[in-house]
């Protein structure tokens, strides 16, 4: 496969169908490259996980650059009590587990898209929108446009992507975080304009986030005790569902992981879609 592959499929974010991309194959690795991998400091290992799945489309040098300059914050596997912890992703410049994609999607497209502008459409309920607008701030041509639910997000979110400027473009419409996502699903329905300005997704159907988050499954695992990795079950905050397919991806590697639980709260598309058959149009 190509580079101009890879490019298209990162820049695209949707195909036609409005499904998303994913790999052919999921990378396997056995007992012994696992045990060697979970030895490695989390940089290391990201990036080995990474190369995994984008093979000889970029030298692995260049990926532990954009893995640097995304994964520049901390993780932490935090004690609760007896056999109970949590993996926190709040240390990134947004306090959102999506920085790790929102980075490395901006990083990764930096080194791929050379100097071919592009625009950047995404929807957000509040936590998407601040980690790529903090990603993509500044970032030589690349023009991002936010739609998020008028006063249905924190008045911190909103500062956090609505006070940037610059290349950073928000915009508030009736409605919830659903509609946007009919609006950005439209827009990319649109060849036209798809092409007249680019356009690609920041959404977490963009392939580029989920590997990134792929990467902290394995580090939570590594910050545990050897003993305590087996029967290990993850409970995963479910909205769209992005956060848990990344974390079936890590299983599907060989990561010793039981079973996953998706938590779910108000934001229950999913589950009524799986209940009742019906999804958003």
């Amino acid at each position: 496969m190509s580079r101009s592959v890879l490019c298209r499929k990162l820049n695209k974010g949707l195909v036609s169908s409005r499904a998303f991309f994913s790999p052919l194959n999921v990378p396997k690795l056995n007992d012994e490259q696992l045990a060697k991998l979970l030895q490695c400091d989390f940089i290391t290992r990201s990036s080995y996980i990474l190369s995994a799945y984008i093979g000889d489309e970029m030298p692995l040098e260049q990926v532990t650059e954009c893995v640097k300059q995304a994964f520049n914050f901390p993780l932490v596997v935090r004690p609760i009590e007896e056999n109970i912890a949590s993996l926190e992703l709040y240390h990134g410049p947004t306090l959102a587990f999506k920085d790790f994609g929102g980075r490395f999607m901006a990083q990764i497209l930096a080194q791929i898209a050379s100097n071919q502008p592009i625009t950047i459409l995404t929807a957000t309920s509040g936590d998407t929108g601040a980690a790529v607008a903090h990603a993509f701030y500044r970032l030589k041509n690349v023009q991002v446009i936010i739609l998020y639910p008028k006063n249905k997000i924190t008045p911190l979110q909103e500062k956090l992507f609505c006070t940037l400027g610059e290349n950073i473009h928000t915009i508030a419409i009736k409605g919830d975080f659903d509609d946007g996502q009919r609006l950005v699903k439209q827009a990319f329905d649109d060849e036209e304009l798809k092409r007249l300005l680019c356009l690609t997704s920041a959404n977490s159907i963009n392939i580029s986030r989920l590997l990134a988050q792929i990467c902290y499954y394995f580090e939570a695992v590594a910050q545990l005790a050897v003993e305590n990795r087996q029967q290990l079950v993850i409970s995963v905050p479910s909205g769209n569902f992005g956060n848990l397919t990344a974390g079936l991806f890590a299983k599907a590697m060989g990561l010793p992981v039981k079973r996953f639980i998706a938590a779910t709260n108000v934001n229950d598309t999913v589950p009524r879609y799986l209940s009742e058959g019906k999804g958003v149009a």
